[in-house]
Order: structure tokens, then C-alpha cells, then sequence
């Protein structure tokens, strides 16, 4: 499976790695363990002991280093072994670390050339760190299909009114959208004017109102997206108060298998315990029993991780992800010094 390896992938959320717990994650076919070192700070290793390839996840973690339960091996942070139990210490003894970095309440990990591990990579999600932390809403979905039908999902938001009607959908049908593109970016922005409001935000407005409501969706490379959004009575135009603002960041776990993470921030109702309460339940209805089973049987029915080699019908509303999808096969294609795979424009059904 060719996927993009010199960038950060986020493995986890800061706060499930606690200071005497590990855990083990599988990102681009690779087993990982994730636990804290003495200090507090991330480490991430194979999950493997170079003995007799037993999961170091099912050892011990205690004092920032972990021991293999198998044979009683310990290793430290750096994936070199601190103890032998049965003699000494050689240079073959360490299993591989991997370059991490803890920012904007997540842990990314770098799966690449270690040497081109540089930080300022890790993708600027900073509103994350802006924004009020009582607004947060943000989880962990694994979900049984390839990473780039979540991205398709969210660069194309008019399913949100069929697959979403009673939460987060009814507006986008026939909204006006605009797609950007840039050397590893692409952007959609989408504006529906005088509609009827979605239900997450009909207690926004003035009863009976009708709404206009403005979205950009920015994917960079590999599989980030930060989603933008502010719903107004119709005719008012937004402002930066209105905002909120959710990321979706997909790791490839295996070919037909993601890690979902989302955080959604909001600078608007602040302290308002009831409605971030009714957003949080409309967002885990939306994602996890609306989005969820739908990509997984779309991947169950495709059987294949390449979506367009089975010739899809492309509509105009696939522009975004299209763009997306070629933008990434020329990359995979360049670390791998390849022929990039031709990626067919949309062309109306």
C-alpha cells in the first residue's frame, strides 16, 4: 500500500497517555507502542521485542522505560536496551524509536526518513490551542475503511443533507462553492443563503428564522482537514465570534482500516453547559452512527482501496476530493520516485 511517509500522523490524543499506562496503536501497517518516558514526554516504539518478536505492549511500562514479558528485556525511549537478565547489554539489542512530538493536544508520529523528522511539519492547528477549553469536543473513531473515503466524506458536505437530515444536514444541496488549490492545500468553501437551519444550530436563531451558513473545508497533506463554519440569520453577515471550527485528522491504520480523530472548538455560548451538550450529542450522531457505517459498507461493497479504479461516476460535487486525491498520488509518487497513478477529473454525470 503506497502511502505518504515523511510527515506527521497523529496517533493518539495527549490525554490517553497517562504517565503509568502504554498503548498500542497500529498506524500505516505498523505496530506501535506509545507510552511516557521518566520526564513526562511521549516516546513511541515498534511495538516489537528484537528477541523473539513478542508485543512489548503486552509487557510492563513503569519509570519511563518497558520490559518485555516474554524474556524480561527492558527498553528505554530511545529503543535501546537498559537490561539484560540473562547477560550483557550489545548494540543489536533495541527495536526501533520513532521521531514524536506532543502539540495542540495530540502526538504525532513520523514514520519516515528519521533524519527529515522536523517539527515546524507538524500540521499548525493552533485555534485548537485558542479556543476556550470548555468548548472542546473531540474523540477517537476507528473506522473500518481507507483513509481517503473519511477525507472524500468531508471535502464533499452535501451528504450532510442525506446522511445527516435531523443533525448537522438540510442546508448544502445547491450552495455555491468555491474550490482553491495550492502546492499541498485545497480548499472548498461553500455558502447556502435563506435555507432552512441545520437542527445543531436552529437554537442559534430567533424562532422561525431562516439561515445562511458559510463553510471552508482545507485539507493538507496527508489526510488533515480543518473545517470552518458560522450559521447567521439570513442576510447577517458572519463574524469571527460565530465561528466553530473542527478538526478531522485521518491516520491510516491499514489499507481498509483509519483512525478518525476529531476536535471540534466553538467562540461562541461559551458557558453554555445545555447547548454544548445537545452540539456533543448531534456531533456523535452524525459521526459515529451516521458517517461511520456508511463509509464502512461503501468499503465492504468496494472491496478494493482504489476508489477510482473501479470508475466511479464523478459529479461535480467530487471536484474537492478529486484535486485532493491527485495533489496526493503525485507526492507518494515523488517519495517514492514513481509514476504518480492519473487521477480523472469530474466530469458532469
Amino acid at each position: 500500500m503506497p502511502w505518504l511517509k515523511n510527515c506527521w500522523y497523529q496517533v493518539a490524543w495527549g490525554e490517553e497517555l497517562s504517565d503509568s499506562a502504554s498503548l498500542a496503536r497500529t498506524v500505516l501497517d505498523t505496530p506501535l507502542l506509545l507510552f511516557r518516558d521518566a520526564g513526562g514526554a511521549p516516546a513511541i516504539l515498534r511495538d516489537t521485542c528484537p528477541h523473539r518478536f513478542a508485543p512489548l505492549s503486552a509487557g510492563r511500562v513503569a519509570g519511563g522505560v518497558v520490559r518485555c514479558n516474554y524474556h524480561g528485556l527492558v527498553f528505554g525511549s530511545d529503543g535501546r536496551c537498559v537490561h539484560n537478565p540473562h547477560g550483557p547489554v550489545t548494540g543489536r539489542m533495541r527495536t526501533t524509536a520513532y521521531p514524536v512530538v506532543e502539540r495542540h493536544g495530540a502526538i504525532w508520529v513520523w514514520l519516515g526518513e528519521a533524519d527529515a523528522a522536523d517539527p515546524a511539519l507538524v500540521p499548525d492547528l493552533a485555534f485548537l490551542d485558542r479556543a476556550p477549553p470548555q468548548t472542546s469536543i473531540r474523540g477517537h473513531m476507528p473506522t473500518a475503511c481507507n483513509y481517503q473515503l473519511l477525507t472524500d466524506n468531508i471535502l464533499d458536505l452535501s451528504h450532510t443533507d442525506y446522511l445527516h437530515p435531523d443533525t448537522l444536514g438540510g442546508m448544502m444541496t445547491g450552495a455555491r462553492t468555491t474550490v482553491q488549490e495550492a502546492p499541498g492545500r485545497v480548499a472548498i468553501e461553500w455558502f447556502a443563503a435563506d435555507r432552512e437551519p441545520s437542527a445543531a444550530y436552529r437554537a442559534l436563531l430567533p424562532g422561525g428564522a431562516r439561515a445562511d451558513k458559510w463553510i471552508e473545508v482545507a485539507w493538507t497533506a496527508p489526510a488533515i482537514l480543518v473545517l470552518r463554519t458560522a450559521t447567521t440569520a439570513a442576510g447577517v453577515a458572519w463574524r469571527e465570534g460565530d465561528l466553530t471550527a473542527t478538526v478531522h485528522s485521518m491516520t491510516p491504520e491499514t489499507r481498509f482500516t483509519t483512525h478518525y480523530f476529531y476536535n471540534n472548538v466553538r467562540y461562541f455560548r461559551v458557558d453554555d453547559a445545555t447547548f454544548h451538550a445537545a452540539l456533543g450529542a448531534n456531533i456523535f450522531k452524525a459521526f459515529a452512527l451516521e458517517d461511520k457505517p456508511m463509509l464502512e459498507m461503501q468499503q465492504a461493497r468496494m472491496g478494493t482501496d482504489d476508489l477510482l479504479g473501479l470508475k466511479p461516476l464523478l459529479l461535480p460535487i467530487d471536484s474537492a476530493a478529486i484535486r485532493v486525491r491527485r495533489q496526493l498520488a503525485a507526492m507518494i509518487a515523488a517519495e517514492q520516485d514513481s509514476e504518480p497513478v492519473e487521477v480523472e477529473a469530474p466530469q458532469p454525470a
